[in-house]
């Protein structure tokens, strides 16, 4: 049982909340499919065009499906990493997996000569495999650094050096290499462009096991919301609870990223926009952060190839554009009122 006393008017609050997002995400998919370099006129001639067809179930489903999925594991981390390190500003690629997937990214085209913009099957597996690899062997090497999960500090530092010494690094390897520089543009800025149908399976149960076993550890971050001695008072078995946070967070990071590339912001505004709105244990806050997450993508994936179509911006830049206004919008707010965030 959670330690922290909700409202039940805040139970009613979270249950609209989840029916909005879900009406919001079945409205978003209906549009995500029908937006494109073709426009409306792939979708009205499905019926009897298979290029049509083909373009719809092959290109724009997959890629609105896996953005929704994508956001929904940003938003779940965000939601865990902000409960964990008990900071509103955390977020997902703080243990230093962005830099390590970028690094992984890098590694591999220099090695094998891959690039996002490959459609072979065994490039894009390589991408992918090297950004997840990249992104957990960072977060490993940040609890080297740490010594463990015991201090949430010294957790929090060693994060930000890694970033820092692993994005050097993937700088240094940009510069000796620069004919993989602008095929590295599509993963550091973000794309679902190269999303499939395969993509979309690994993200999906990645996302599954990783909401499972949030919400089972919920109760923990309720307890370090509180305090980590009244947690301790409370009988939770810190060290191993928070590693097992911390491999959720690694997991719902990578999977995310080895499919998307960067995409900023996401993780750490989807949380906040949830907190904004309703007051609830962190048992339904990583549910609804995800939710969030994933309408934020989804919506920002649309804007993307809608906005200058038939080109498309990144979708990375879009969300870092809107999530960096509102979390200065957010700053002034509460610096006006005299509050932190």
């Amino acid at each position: 049982m959670s330690p922290v006393f909700v409202p039940h008017n805040q139970h009613r609050k979270a249950f609209w909340l989840a029916t909005g997002l879900l009406l919001a995400t079945a409205a978003l998919l209906l549009f995500g499919v029908s937006v494109g370099s073709t426009g409306f006129d792939s979708l009205l001639a499905m019926q009897h065009d298979p290029q049509a067809l083909l373009i719809v179930s092959e290109i724009r489903l997959p890629r609105t499906v896996g953005a929704w999925l994508a956001g929904a594991l940003l938003g779940l981390a965000g939601a865990v990493a902000q409960g964990l390190f008990r900071n509103p500003l955390a977020d997902p690629y703080l243990l230093g997996s962005a830099s390590g997937a970028s690094l992984g990214v890098a590694a591999a085209m220099v090695l094998f000569g891959v690039s996002p913009l490959a459609t072979h099957w065994l490039a894009r597996l390589g991408l992918t495999g090297a950004a997840f690899v990249g992104a957990v062997l960072s977060v490993l090497l940040t609890l080297l650094l740490a010594k463990g999960v015991q201090h949430t500090l010294r957790l929090l530092l060693a994060g930000v050096v890694v970033g820092v010494v692993l994005g050097a690094i993937t700088a240094l390897v940009l510069l000796l290499n620069p004919d993989i520089m602008q095929s590295m543009q599509s993963f550091m800025l973000g794309s679902t462009g190269f999303v499939g149908w395969a993509a979309c399976v690994v993200m999906a149960v990645a996302f599954i096991a990783c909401l499972v076993a949030a919400w089972m550890l919920s109760h923990v971050l309720d307890g370090l919301a509180l305090g980590e001695a009244t947690a301790q008072s409370l009988g939770m078995r810190l060290p191993q609870m928070r590693a097992a946070l911390v491999a959720i967070l690694a997991l719902a990071t990578g999977a995310a990223v080895a499919q998307t590339g960067l995409i900023a912001f996401v993780g750490l505004a989807a949380p906040h926009l949830v907190r904004s709105i309703v007051k609830t244990t962190y048992g339904r806050l990583i549910a609804l952060a995800s939710l969030t997450g994933a309408v934020l993508l989804m919506a920002a994936d649309i804007l993307a190839r809608w906005l200058i179509a038939p080109q498309e911006l990144p979708v990375g830049v879009l969300t870092a554009v809107l999530g960096g206004s509102y979390l200065l919008w957010l700053m002034h707010r509460h610096t006006g009122r005299g509050a932190g965030l």
